[in-house]
């Protein structure tokens, strides 16, 4: 063997960060909003490598925040609980005593254990909901039937300046979903939303979904039909034809409103795959969808 085979494995890891160094530079200083959600939340292996993407990601200079969801987590609470999880139209019927249970565990347990998991990694995370220093700010939610849903909220500001600070500081925001108004209720707000809003009001440089699937499927059945990159016009035809429909409508919808905003790319990638941030962020293939204007 000769000494060019034996450091062939070294020489692709060098390969691998010289291709990584363009992006590096194009994305020091700027700040890319995360949703975490799915298997990379729920499976052990993937909550690793995420966690180790985004501190990495805070190392080469960028300014990642980190938005999570928690729906599985919260049904599990409610179970124990003996409290029945309701649903209308794919969203959380959230009463009074829902709403103190979503709050428990999205701001809670849950916000916690991924402040952990960014701390163990080598991050320098803090954990925060939307109630801390007034960051979200929503209103009651009117479903469209017209159905009272409760304590479900639409968001109607962002005092983003909090994140900014922290930011500055050298450290992760990670953020769960949850947010007041000025008589102190608490509202429950879509995570995919609050991202797509967060993302809006700093004018971040990426918006990224990481969920459980490839990206948006012309054919949900088949992962070879990923559209790999979409605009507004294709989007509206894409929905009046149902081919993206139910969770994936608020994850598209969040996406545009960033783009009106400033945010210059949002992509859906696949949350499944290891270290899928930094594929997305790094490399030339890059995965997943983007949309843009």
């Amino acid at each position: 063997m000769s000494l060019l085979d034996q450091y062939q494995e070294f020489i692709q890891k060098a390969a691998t960060l010289v291709e990584a160094l363009p992006y590096i530079r194009e994305f020091e200083g700027k700040t890319v909003v995360i949703k975490y959600g799915g298997a990379a939340m729920e499976n052990e292996r993937l909550r690793e490598s995420t966690t180790e993407d985004i501190v990495l990601m805070k190392y080469v200079g960028m300014n990642p925040v980190v938005v999570h969801g928690g729906g599985p987590e919260i049904n599990r609470t409610l179970q124990r609980l003996g409290v029945e999880a309701k649903f209308h139209n794919g969203l959380r019927v959230t009463d009074e005593e829902t709403v103190k249970v979503v709050e428990m565990v999205l701001a809670g347990s849950l916000n916690k254990e991924i402040v952990t998991l960014v701390s163990r990694a080598g991050g320098n995370p803090i954990g925060i909901c939307g109630k801390d220093g007034n960051l979200l700010h929503a209103r009651k939610l009117v479903a469209e039937d017209g159905a009272d849903l409760g304590f479900v909220g639409e968001i109607t500001g962002v005092h983003f300046k909090i994140i900014t600070v922290l930011c500055d500081a050298g450290l992760i925001p990670i953020i769960a979903p949850i947010a007041t108004d000025p008589q102190g209720n608490t509202w429950n707000v879509n995570a995919d939303t609050a991202a797509g809003e967060i993302a809006a009001a700093i004018q971040a440089e990426k918006l990224v979904f990481l969920t459980d699937t490839p990206g948006i499927l012309r054919d949900p059945k088949d992962p070879a039909s990923l559209i790999h990159q979409l605009n507004y016009l294709e989007i509206e035809d894409l929905i009046e034809q149902g081919v993206i429909a139910g969770g994936m409508i608020p994850k598209v919808e969040a996406c545009l409103k960033a783009l009106d905003y400033g945010v210059v790319k949002s992509h859906i990638i696949d949350g499944r795959v290891p270290h899928s941030l930094l594929l997305e962020i790094f490399t030339d293939k890059g995965m997943g969808t983007l949309v843009t204007h």
